[in-house]
């Protein structure tokens, strides 16, 4: 009878998840697709309980599942009934495994970084966030914006241009996050969501972080001068403001309205670089529906840190909108789709970029309306949507130049 009993508990543990027990049996979500991850539940042991097993950790590999799965396998009836216990550690640690599967707080997700590339290249890789391309969208779109507006009625636009700035955009993305990794490495130490960055985990040195800043630049000029004298000029002002927007958060609760200023600079460059000079009455309106956009999908943004921020002590329109956050970005987004309207007008575009503005208009209203500014999952969700907007605006605007 006794022997009845202890199987049937065994088999018990094995069904269960129990983290007293320093043996658990995670399911992964259907509801998230990777290709990565198993559908076949992962087993995970504590080394404390069973130092013999090896470094088994939480895999999700059909092959070390297996081999896991043998090994707890193996243990006696009788290990299993003796290693019950009361570990707290075990419970913190499946808490914080749950936090990680949400995206919320923890660690980041293996990415293609840490698949392809080599060991030396990763740090370099992440602090230009390659693995993470929705800044390289958010810079990008307004130069396609622009360059499209700029190109001649019926005509596609020049794919050569809009090739040269997305390597540009790519370029700039990642020194401007390499400068602003480098000056804020204090801070990101002490936000949740940042301190595993590369020089603030001390994976890199501000040394190397510099050196790698130098190549980005070089290969950014490399493409720089391959536009007319006018876009050399405009483009390098741009740095000043790359290169000071990471101080703003320290002095004004509106660095959002800073990045809008440095991320839409490409809506005047894109112009000038088709056409050697700048139409006030196009770019301009656009560039203004540009810094407005910001500031609604960064205030979205800042979100996710407000409460690292005010121990921190830095600043962001998040802590300076508050409760009132839906209404400020509800007006900024209005005055985007405003700014959109009137440039496309100026530009003397042609009717289907007015409802591409629509369905744009929609898609910024969704955001607006439905994100759950508590939650820092779905306020990176929502941000990250931002790039459909961008995508919009552009096949209105290309649609509007073809029949115009």
């Amino acid at each position: 009878m006794a022997s009845t009993l202890i199987s049937r508990a065994s088999r018990r543990f094995l069904k269960y998840s129990f983290p007293s027990s320093g043996l658990s049996i995670q399911y992964p979500s259907p509801s998230v697709f990777n290709p990565l991850i198993s559908t076949e539940p992962s087993i995970s042991i504590n080394r404390n309980f069973y130092p013999s097993l090896g470094p088994f950790g939480q895999y999700h590999h059909q092959d070390s599942e297996f081999e896991s799965f043998k090994t707890v396998r193996s243990l006696s009836n009788f290990q299993f009934v003796q290693h019950i216990s009361t570990s707290p550690s075990s419970l913190k640690e499946g808490s914080e495994g749950n936090k990680n599967q949400s995206g919320n707080v923890g660690k980041a997700n293996i990415s293609w970084i840490d698949l392809y590339l080599p060991k030396q290249v990763q740090p370099y890789a992440q602090l230009a966030r390659l693995d993470k391309p929705i800044g390289t969208w958010l810079l990008l779109w307004p130069c396609m914006w622009s360059i499209t507006l700029a190109a001649t009625p019926g005509q596609l636009p020049d794919f050569k241009m809009l090739a040269l700035f997305g390597c540009g955009a790519l370029l700039l993305r990642g020194a401007g996050c390499t400068i602003n990794d480098l000056l804020d490495r204090d801070i990101d130490t002490k936000v949740e969501r940042t301190k595993s960055r590369p020089v603030a985990s001390g994976l890199l040195t501000p040394f190397q972080g510099l050196c790698f800043l130098g190549f980005q630049l070089t290969l950014g000029l490399g493409i720089l001068l391959q536009l007319n004298n006018y876009s050399r000029v405009l483009g390098a002002s741009s740095l000043l403001l790359v290169f000071s927007y990471p101080l703003m958060k320290r002095f004004t609760f509106w660095p959002q309205a800073y990045l809008g200023l440095t991320f839409n600079w490409g809506a005047l460059l894109g112009w000038a670089a088709i056409r050697g000079s700048l139409d006030p009455t196009i770019v301009l309106p656009l560039y203004a529906s540009g810094v407005f956009w910001t500031l609604v999908y960064d205030t979205i943004y800042a979100h996710q840190d407000k409460e690292d921020d005010l121990k921190v002590g830095v600043k962001s329109t998040a802590l300076r909108f508050g409760d009132f956050t839906k209404e400020w970005i509800t007006g900024f987004g209005i005055a985007c789709l405003g700014g959109l309207a009137l440039s496309g007008y100026n530009a003397e575009i042609g009717w289907p970029y007015y409802a591409f503005l629509a369905a744009a208009s929609g898609q910024l209203g969704w955001q607006i309306w439905i994100v759950d500014l508590s939650s820092r999952a779905d306020c990176n969700s929502k941000f990250n949507s931002n790039k459909w907007f961008g995508a919009i605006i552009f096949g209105g605007i290309l649609a509007g130049k073809l029949v115009s």
